[in-house]
């Protein structure tokens, strides 16, 4: 095939990411295919480059948000599509060059949904949350893994990371305790571990609280009571355009703050919540509400109201879970109308 005639023909372009070997499957207007071809990853960019402007599909996947932003710089039309929408349009045996015909063919349907494209801005925050969610999980095992060893010892400290943080030093200090050199001395190096997250923890926070301050838009989100620094700057890193979504339940239910639907017959079945979407997102928003939810009966406000009668009739988590989702719907209304929440207006 010629390489002027694939170029003039292409109209759109299914791409199958991977870290080494990329897989290309183009098609015409008609829908004919015109190109399958595997591409390092040296030559993919400049293979792209030297095709006329046309429709691109890729997986959300690990390094889709770069790609889509380089291909957007040369003129591409980049779409990314959630790997669960792909997989029916697999046919047969899996492989890669089907993976690509798959994409091709996904992104052509037009009620596809497809996943905003990132900014580099967005990948830092979201990098620095990551990051942060890492470090403490690190420092949960530390602590854990100190208090079992003392424990082997004869020595058992008060429930809480603070009780540890404060025992410690003395521990280490007593000579009568029992403790031989050579343990008192590997004590002292998890200690110092410990003292080395607290304080890179203690940095990220720092950062965090850096961001707030440079963003209108984290601003306004953090105006919502139940939304902290950590949660106003993950969901707007996140979320990106919030007009991308025609209105907060559609931004609720991409975070999975909705009803499971399991009807048939017309009979309406609704379970527990779909659960989708960024999971540490979703956390810190239902533990921010549940947080609010300990002052609402001090208040006498509607949305105070409406909260305090819920916890009557439902169970504790249930009603976390439904003031997350009004906090996100609120969100999307002041990302979108560039508005301060006002609890006279919820």
């Amino acid at each position: 095939m010629k390489q002027s005639i694939i170029k003039g023909d292409i109209k759109v372009v299914g791409i199958d990411l991977a870290k080494s070997v990329f897989h290309l499957h183009a098609v015409d207007g008609k829908g004919r295919v015109v190109l399958r071809k595997k591409l390092s990853r040296n030559h993919l960019a400049e293979y792209m480059a030297q095709l006329s402007c046309c429709l691109v599909g890729m997986e959300a996947c690990g390094g889709s948000h770069d790609w889509a932003r380089k291909f957007r710089e040369m003129g591409h039309d980049v779409r990314l599509i959630s790997p669960q929408f792909v997989k029916p349009y697999v046919k047969s045996n899996k492989n890669d060059q089907v993976d690509a015909e798959a994409i091709c063919e996904a992104v052509q349907r037009p009620t596809m949904r497809f996943v905003p494209i990132k900014s580099v801005e967005q990948q830092d925050i979201q990098s620095l949350h990551r990051a942060r969610e890492i470090a403490i999980g690190h420092r949960t095992s530390q602590i854990n893994q100190i208090r079992g060893l003392m424990h082997e010892y004869g020595i058992a400290v008060g429930k809480g990371p603070s009780n540890l943080r404060k025992a410690l030093p003395d521990i280490l200090q007593d000579a009568d305790n029992g403790l031989t050199p050579m343990f008192r001395e590997l004590l002292n190096g998890l200690h110092q571990e410990l003292l080395h997250l607290d304080r890179r923890i203690s940095e990220y926070d720092s950062y965090i609280a850096r961001l707030v301050e440079q963003s209108d838009a984290c601003r306004r989100v953090m105006s919502i009571p139940g939304i902290g620094p950590l949660t106003a700057t993950a969901l707007v890193a996140a979320v990106g355009d919030a007009k991308a979504f025609q209105n907060g339940r559609q931004m609720a239910a991409w975070l999975g703050l909705v009803p499971r639907q399991h009807s048939t017959g017309g009979q309406p079945r609704l379970l527990g919540i779909s659960k989708r979407g960024d999971p540490y997102l979703r956390r810190l928003l239902i533990h921010g509400s549940r947080a609010a939810l300990r002052f609402t009966s001090r208040k006498h406000d509607q949305r105070s109201k409406w909260a305090t009668k819920l916890m009557e009739r439902k169970h504790m988590n249930v009603a976390a879970v439904a003031m997350a989702n009004k906090n996100v719907r609120t969100a999307w209304a002041l990302l979108t109308r560039h508005e301060m929440f006002e609890v006279t207006m919820a």
